[in-house]
């Protein structure tokens, strides 16, 4: 059986219902987790929907992926699922039946290991002649639109891929999800392996290194550890912040990051946050992950979404009107990856309904998606929101007062407004206290492009996003 497949509740073809409601549940899912945690965990799954839809059985190969995909990922599934299906659907996790399993995905379950560094069993690729990079071969810099929100951080990768081991090392890329950085990542990878095609380059996510830790400790096989790791010219992994709290990880990372420095191999690493906000890593791991060249990814701008939009369209052998680009990249703000799905949503409804695309079928498509962001954001939420974390009253949002510890967080709403929602700036000002919309425009650019210099504030205005979209 092919791995992610459906599986009938019966043996009578049909349950639609079912399928369809577990496929829509991996669409989202597939937008919300980064494309590594995707194919991992998710992917992989073969589920059971009962005929009523009142309960999913999730098939999994082995007792590990079993236990962290309960931990990590079976409340979200479940309220994915309640969401679509509109009741609560009970999730049950079981081992996949060793007939339906099939032979090239299946493994036998693994022992049990100390709680205190979890197993997450992704399977191991050795470096045979530094053959195995898990590098994806479509994710290039061509590939790449490139906009004010990710300049920077383009910039330094094209300069790693045409000269590694030197400048802006190690690199440390962060930023939301969905931004492009694992696209950065493979694309210096693809980039270096084109001009030194001998180079020893791998591409992993940090779960795949935590796993590798644990079993190296587990079978004692250090020395193929190190051999793997430290012989790199390139070594790119992906989400740092997964190191958290797991100490022989951080112990065995701290070495491998020396010895590749030692013999002037690169590093490019992306996390959530910038190095000095993550938590629960060691401070000594921490100064050499910012002792290089730390640059942040911006959510996309209107002009650089739009060229996403219309590029991906193109690609996939649909064109789609600038008007309509505009439209969808107003309502669609937060990632790339969200982009997408709306891309795929606006195309999927134009091929089922024989309709071309234009502006009101990509309302009728995104109806849902425009529902929940208008119901969600408001500049009333925004200001609440704000004012929340900067500590000061709500009424100082409406307020004449100018003290900086007032007109900063007023300022910093009215950016935020401008981003979030599809107010004007006279509509904003209105709701500012009836300020004048110069006085609004004067905000946003004030604050946009300090979020392009100060790291403290960027970080503050991604926590205040991530919160206003929930």
């Amino acid at each position: 059986m092919a791995a992610g497949q459906y599986i009938s509740a019966t043996d009578k073809p049909g349950n639609e219902e079912g399928e369809s409601l577990w496929q829509t549940c991996v669409d989202q899912l597939a937008q919300e987790l980064p494309e590594q945690q995707f194919n991992t965990w998710i992917k992989p799954i073969n589920a059971q929907v009962a005929d009523d839809l009142s309960k999913v059985t999730l098939f999994v190969v082995n007792r590990f992926k079993l236990d962290w995909i309960r931990v990590q990922y079976s409340a979200r599934i479940a309220a994915l699922l309640e969401k679509i299906y509109g009741q609560p659907v009970a999730v049950e996790l079981a081992i996949l039946p060793r007939e339906l399993a099939s032979k090239p995905h299946a493994s036998p379950a693994a022992p049990e290991f100390s709680p205190a560094e979890e197993v997450v069993d992704v399977g191991v690729e050795k470096m045979a002649g530094g053959s195995k990079t898990r590098l994806n071969t479509a994710l290039t810099f061509d590939a790449l639109i490139e906009g004010s929100a990710n300049r920077m951080a383009r910039a330094a990768a094209m300069h790693i891929a045409n000269s590694p081991g030197h400048l802006y090392n190690p690199l440390f890329i962060y930023g939301g999800v969905g931004l492009g950085k694992t696209h950065l990542m493979h694309a210096i990878g693809n980039q270096l392996l084109a001009e030194q095609p001998n180079a020893k380059v791998l591409y992993i996510h940090a779960e795949q290194f935590v796993s590798d830790v644990v079993r190296a400790y587990q079978r004692k096989t250090f020395d193929e550890f190190k051999d793997k790791y430290h012989s790199l010219d390139l070594l790119l992994i992906d989400d740092v912040q997964f190191f958290a709290n797991k100490e022989r990880t951080q112990e065995e990372f701290f070495n491998a990051f020396e010895a590749l420095l030692a013999k002037k191999s690169h590093l490019v690493m992306t996390s959530d946050t910038y190095p000095k906000g993550l938590t629960d890593i060691h401070e000594r791991l921490v100064s050499r992950f910012d002792s290089g060249l730390t640059v942040a990814i911006e959510p996309p701008e209107l002009e650089m979404r739009v060229a996403i939009l219309i590029n991906k369209a193109l690609a996939e052998g649909a064109e789609m009107p600038e008007e309509v680009a505009f439209f969808v990249a107003k309502n669609v703000r937060s990632n790339v990856r969200e982009l997408e799905g709306a891309l795929r949503k606006v195309m999927a409804y134009s091929r089922f309904n024989l309709k071309e695309i234009s502006i009101q079928l990509a309302r009728d498509a995104l109806r849902d998606l425009l529902s929940i962001q208008n119901r969600l954001i408001s500049v009333e939420n925004i200001q609440k929101t704000v004012a929340d974390y900067y500590k000061i009253k709500i009424a100082d949002m409406y307020s004449k007062k100018r003290p900086a510890s007032i007109a900063r967080p007023r300022q910093i709403a009215m950016y935020l407004a401008k981003e979030l929602t599809q107010k004007s700036l006279p509509e904003i000002g209105e709701l500012f206290g009836g300020r004048d919309h110069t006085t609004v425009l004067h905000a946003v650019r004030k604050i946009s492009g300090e979020r392009q210099q100060l790291t403290e504030l960027n970080q503050q205005l991604h926590v205040l996003e991530q919160t206003l979209k929930g």
